[in-house]
């Protein structure tokens, strides 16, 4: 029980600054859409002309440029973090919040390279699920409503805090010094990249072979 204390309290304060990040991650840090949408144009060569053309192109051109973004996102979660960790795992707390806000921006990327542009209720709920998928947390639809979004955000963050204390606590990031803010955060940008990528990839194929049955 004394042994757990210390992780259980670093699990409540990362999972209180998650919590924080994600949510102004999602008012005030989000994705610019039509932004978005240029840079696939001009830096992977996707021909778009907008959201909705993602289901005209092969899913195997949209992987690439997600493993892509991960990819590159991963190696600037690194360098942003990489400064952190000089005096042990406290150090890494002022680098969570940046690193909640990053993990989300990767989340709405990946979602709008698979043609869920938040312009409605309903891709935003997919947002929301795809972050809870990240997370590892099995959340149905029943919870995406205005009065329970707060609370899926929180749950996701505890899961997250929970999930970051358990990896220092039982040395996953075995390097000490400079380094260990960036090896953490590519330990957790890669397991919540890779979850996420599958969680909108599979949406992607449902909603295309939808649209197929219809035409």
């Amino acid at each position: 029980m004394e042994a757990g204390a210390p992780s259980s309290l670093l699990a409540r304060h990362l999972g209180r600054v998650l919590d924080k990040s994600l949510r102004h991650a999602y008012t005030r840090f989000g994705v610019n859409p039509a932004r978005y949408l240029r840079e696939l144009r001009r830096a992977h060569g996707l021909p778009l002309g907008s959201y909705p053309d993602t289901y005209r192109l092969h899913p195997a051109a949209l992987n690439v440029v997600a493993e892509r973004t991960i990819a590159r996102t991963r190696r600037i979660a690194i360098a942003q973090g990489a400064g952190f960790g000089l005096a042990g795992p406290i150090t890494l707390l002022p680098d969570v919040s940046l690193l909640g806000v990053i993990t989300f921006r990767l989340i709405q990327k990946l979602g709008l390279i698979y043609g869920f542009e938040y312009s409605t209720e309903e891709e935003a709920a997919e947002l929301w699920l795809a972050t809870a998928s990240a997370a590892g947390l099995d959340a149905g639809r029943d919870w995406i409503r205005r009065q329970v979004i707060e609370r899926l955000a929180a749950r996701i963050a505890e899961k997250a805090g929970g999930e970051l204390a358990e990896k220092l606590s039982a040395g996953i990031v075995p390097v000490l010094g400079a380094g260990l803010g960036g090896i953490l955060n590519a330990y957790f940008i890669s397991g919540w990249g890779r979850r996420a990528h599958g969680y909108f990839r599979a949406k992607h194929l449902e909603r295309r072979c939808g649209l197929q049955i219809a035409d």
